[in-house]
This record gives C-alpha cells, structure tokens and sequence, in this order.
C-alpha cells in the first residue's frame, strides 16, 4: 500500500512538473510541425538549375523529403497535414557562405548579434551559415548548441575559427599571429574546441597560410581567405580551398603591390574596371583558380551598398530592425557615399570609379562561373551596416541574375553550391527525395522575378516550419544592440 501510494505521489509530483514547464522557446515561431506534411499544388524550384515543376505535392516525413510528384498523381497520407499552396513555390533553403554573427558598431569595432542575427537567417530562408570569420567564436559555437538542442530559433552554423591574421592588422580584435608554428597552434586548438573551418586574413603571411592549410586539410577542415598580402594565384598555389569577396580585394594586379606586404589604402577601382576577364592577367587568373579547384565566394551585397549613390534604395524592413543608434549611423553613411562634393575631392568626378569596379566584379563572377569555377554565395553583414543577416542573402540572390545568371542559376549557386563546398550535398542544398526538409515557401514565382525571393512566409528547417513574419517582429529595433 505505501508503495502504491509512493508511486501515486511521484507520478503527481512529475505531472506537476510537466504543467509548470516552460514552452519550447521556438513554440510561438513555428507554423508548421507534423511527423507527415504534404506541401500540396506548390511550384518546385529544385536548386539544381532546372526548370521550375509546375503543381507538385513534396510528401514529408519526420524532417525529410519522401517524394516530389506530380498533384494530380500524388498519393497523401491520411495522417498527412495538407497545405494547399497555389501561387506559392518551394525552394531549397539558402546556404550563406559569407554570413557572420557580428555588425559594426563603432570605429573598427564590431558587435556580436546573438539574438537577433540567427532570427533574421532563419526567417530570410538562410537555413545552413558558414560564418567565415569570427571574433566570438566561442559564442558562436555556443549559439549553435543552443540551435542544435532546440534552445533558439536559428540556422544550422557551420563556426569557423577566429581569424588567421598576421602582424599589423588594423583588426582591434582579432589575435595577430607570430609565425607559422602560432598558425598550426591556433587551427588545431579551435579544431578540438568545435569549429570546422578556418579563414585567412589580410595580412597573414604566405608562411603563416601555408601552415595554416596544411594543419586545416590533415583534419578534414577547410581554409578560405579574404587576402590582401597574399594574391589569389599565390594563395592557390598554396592550397586554399576558397577565396572571399572576388576581385575587388585581390591586391596581386596593382603595380605597386610588393611581396608579401598589404598596403590596402592605395586600391584604385578605375584600374580594377580596366581588366579583361576574356583575356589578359584576369583570364589567366580564372583559368588557374578553376584549374586548382578553388572556390570563390560572392559578396555583391557589401559592396553594393558602399559603393553607389543612391542604391540601394534602403528598406523599411532594415530600419525597422535596427537601434534607433543603428539607424543613425546608416544613414549617415548613406550621406557621404552619396555626396557629390565629397566625391570631387576623393576621385576627381562626382560619380564613385567603384561603381564600374562593381560591376567588372560582377563580370568576373559570371566568367568564372561559366568557366566551371564553383561560386559560392554569401552576404557580410559589414561595411556601412545597411547589410542585415538573411536580408543581405536574398539581396545577393538578386544581385546575381543582375550580374546576368538566370533566376534559376542564381538560387542554385545560392543553394546547392554551398552545400557542395560544405560536403553536404547529399543532404541540403537541392530538394530530392531523402534531402532534409530545410524548405523556403515564397509567395510567387521567383523563377521569374528573383525579386519575389524575398516574399518568404515559411522556412522549413528539416520538416519544421517557422513563420517568417513571427521572427522578424521579434527582433524590431535590436540590431546594433544585440
């Protein structure tokens, strides 16, 4: 009798218990979360760069893709839940390659965005992130325990190290290496603390890289690098997997550039502009990179928005989400890149030269794209701040077919390229049978008009649907805060 009645007790005291927790911090975000959902009359975009399946039902089960059919042939589920989703179209989730946790917040100075940066991927359809860079890096593998263990609505993060940099950054707070034993040090302690990749910084030098590639690829981890001491050729010669931002920071075709040596205050952009990509240095420098398998990651969206007058055109979603500190800033840095008469006194002319700059980038990408060089697509939420995590993804998709990719082709670099680069192609990056669910539901055809990439309403991440709007509200007036 008194064990019964232990028993009775114990089972009350648990019942108790389990009323007074907490709800799942992710509750009041997800729409959509059943063990079998059918995603019913939807428009497929698969992320291979295929053509746009019209009317298909994708069957989903426990987080992963069971089948793509056809409606009118497709056989759901009793247990099924059904959305019926006419006028609406399924892309893959986004791959971000170039999207960190932090933003600027003063004079050389960045902050980390632990709250609202993951919300904002996530409700943008950035599922999977490399953070290329990171000056938290043990808050950035701790956020993403806390995403992996349910704790916070975010993407799946991919950590990579601190920066790899070299003597005499103008970087207040990245660690500056002594040599190439500090390098190999460095990459094999961050390996055990968790993270899977690494990037070099602008004034590592070549020995410093060197050993930094050679400890990253004996474990498996891969290196990309924003360089400035280093050319794209030398670094591909010694074995970088990947290069940030493209042309517009490969230091290696200025005349005055010395060995060995960043000097990034005399770029001229004119002279960037006057490069061939049919012929000449730059060919050979895309043929080369293609050849070596190196990667090159795309960050329109940065200089985009340092470069021109008057575009972009800043969205009230980006003001919407900033400090009203933030806020200041940014338009203020929007003033003097738009000022006529500062740029007469810095170029000569009232027009900036980077805006050709810009767009000999954008050729470039083309060129080694089409060359069958693997471009990978990323954002850096950096420069002047008008760059905000999961916005900055949709704006390079974008920024792609500007660069004249075809909407298809630009969301399968946006896509499945990251995926492959990440070794993850079986199962993200395109939707297949076995991939998981990690799904963007958008209002309209962005096929067509890439611009309706950013009419996102649900984000799937393996099979759980989050409500895009719910995410974005909850991080109204908090970045540049936290």
């Amino acid at each position: 009798m008194r064990a019964w009645r232990a028993r009775l007790v114990l089972g009350m005291v648990a019942c108790d218990l389990w009323a007074q927790a907490p709800a799942s911090p992710l509750r009041s975000f997800i729409k959509v979360d059943a063990p079998v959902l059918a995603l019913a009359h939807v428009r497929v975009v698969d992320g291979t760069g295929a053509a746009a399946l019209e009317d298909q039902t994708v069957l989903v089960r426990q987080g992963k893709i069971e089948s793509v059919t056809s409606a009118s042939s497709a056989q759901i589920p009793k247990q099924a839940q059904v959305l019926e989703l006419r006028g609406y179209s399924l892309i893959p989730g986004l791959v971000g390659m170039h999207d960190h946790l932090f933003y600027p917040v003063g004079d050389a100075l960045f902050g980390e965005m632990a709250f609202s940066f993951p919300r904002l991927y996530l409700a943008s359809g950035v599922t999977t992130i490399r953070t290329a860079g990171s000056l938290e890096p043990y808050t950035d593998l701790e956020i993403k325990k806390k995403i992996d263990a349910g704790e916070m609505p975010g993407p799946k993060i991919h950590v990579t190290g601190p920066y790899l940099e070299g003597a005499g950054s103008w970087a207040l707070q990245m660690h500056q290496l002594t040599g190439p034993e500090d390098a190999t040090r460095t990459v094999n302690f961050w390996l055990d603390q968790g993270v899977d990749n690494f990037k070099a910084y602008m004034f590592i030098t070549p020995a410093e890289l060197s050993a930094a590639i050679a400890a990253a690829h004996k474990r498996g981890a891969k290196v990309t690098g924003h360089l400035c001491s280093i050319g794209f050729r030398e670094a591909a010669a010694l074995g970088i997997d990947d290069l940030e931002h493209g042309l517009l920071v490969d230091s290696e075709f200025f005349p005055w550039k010395k060995p060995d040596e960043c000097n990034p205050t005399p770029q001229d952009p004119a002279f960037l502009a006057t490069l061939d990509v049919q012929s000449g240095p730059l060919h050979e420098l895309i043929s080369y990179l293609v050849e070596h398998h190196v990667a090159v990651t795309s960050t329109l969206p940065v200089f985009e928005m340092g470069s021109f007058a008057g575009r972009p055109t800043i969205e009230q979603r980006t003001l919407d989400a900033l400090t009203p500190d933030a806020q200041t800033a940014l338009l203020l840095n929007r003033q003097r890149s738009s000022d006529a008469r500062g740029l007469k006194q810095k170029y000569g002319t009232e027009t900036s030269p980077w805006e050709a700059a810009f767009k000999k980038e954008m050729e470039f990408e083309y060129a080694f794209a089409k060359a069958g060089g693997l471009l990978l697509a990323g954002e850096d939420p950096t420069g002047t701040g008008g760059v905000l995590a999961g916005f900055g993804d949709q704006r390079e998709v974008e920024l792609l077919v500007e660069a004249g990719f075809t909407p298809l082709e630009a969301i399968h670099v946006a896509t499945a390229n990251g995926a492959q680069f990440l070794g993850e192609s079986d199962r993200i990056g395109t939707i297949a049978p076995g991939r998981q669910a990690d799904l963007v539901l958008t209002k309209g055809d962005p096929s067509q008009k890439i611009e309706d990439i950013e009419n996102v309403e649900i984000v799937f991440k393996d099979g759980v649907g989050y409500d895009s709007a719910k995410l974005i509200d909850s991080v109204r007036g908090q970045v540049g805060s936290r």
